[in-house]
């Protein structure tokens, strides 16, 4: 497996967070652990699959999936390429229509989403394209076509800061302190720009921090307490929630994203 990263432009930067290429010669298999971004893929090359209850689906050449709060594996033919945008936190609000909490746990081709022309003349340009740069190219002019005129919500803005601010062990009576806002409306600004509600969100950014700072040895109790939970059984329920495994099993399994 071949990966090359690409940042994105000044006009982009504040939607996107990166662009990844993806090349599998001899086929592969990933474990995507659930994240806060939503990710737009464009296939240019062989064929992507995922797993479900041991049943594979294919996935379209070009698709948006949002959210989720378990983990999937995903199958790289042999001979595959992807690209990848990996969006800012409530980045592609700026580009879908559709509330994006409606995509929580879907991939949607983008052919249903955007004019299906305009997607296969993308598909066909990637094709086409002779460089990794070319194609990152290809894609951010599509992206910037689509965001003319759109603005982001400074307040669902503020508090994804906080949330991460504290990786994710703050309570929402706690994060809507200092937001000039009453519960069910910011919860419905949140999912709808988001991908899920501020609780959900909170879980997976604390479960990503946990993910991030192990390493071999380390003590998973001292790990746990760290996160902000005080009882060993919560940590492990939803560990397993998000990863299907128990800690030590999913440690033990070793290369996931």
């Amino acid at each position: 497996m071949n990966t090359e990263l690409f940042l994105p432009t000044a006009q982009l930067s504040h939607l996107v967070k990166r662009f990844m290429i993806i090349e599998s010669d001899l086929g592969m298999v990933n474990k995507i652990l659930p994240t806060t971004s939503a990710v737009m893929a464009f296939r240019y090359r062989g064929g992507v699959s995922y797993t479900t209850d041991a049943t594979d689906t294919s996935l379209p050449t070009s698709v948006i999936t949002g959210l989720r709060n378990t983990t999937r594996l995903v199958n790289y033919a042999s001979a595959t390429a992807n690209l990848l945008v990996i969006f800012q936190e409530g980045g592609a609000a700026a580009l879908v229509r559709e509330p994006i909490h409606e995509l929580f746990g879907l991939n949607v081709a983008l052919d249903s989403l955007f004019p299906p022309q305009l997607i296969r003349d993308v598909e066909e340009q990637l094709a086409e394209a002779k460089s990794n740069r070319q194609r990152v190219s290809v894609v951010e002019k599509f992206l910037i076509r689509r965001m003319t005129g759109i603005t982001t919500d400074a307040l669902v803005t503020n508090a994804i800061r906080n949330i991460r601010r504290t990786n994710g062990a703050i309570r929402i009576k706690e994060l809507l302190t200092d937001l000039p806002i009453s519960r069910d409306p910011f919860e419905k600004r949140f999912r709808r720009m988001v991908g899920t509600s501020p609780k959900q969100f909170a879980e997976i950014v604390r479960f990503r921090h946990i993910i991030n700072r192990y390493s071999p040895g380390t003590s998973l109790t001292d790990t746990a307490y760290a996160a902000g939970y005080f009882d060993q059984a919560h940590f492990i329920n939803d560990f397993k929630s998000f990863t299907g495994q128990s800690p030590q099993q999913f440690f033990k399994a070793g290369r996931y994203w």
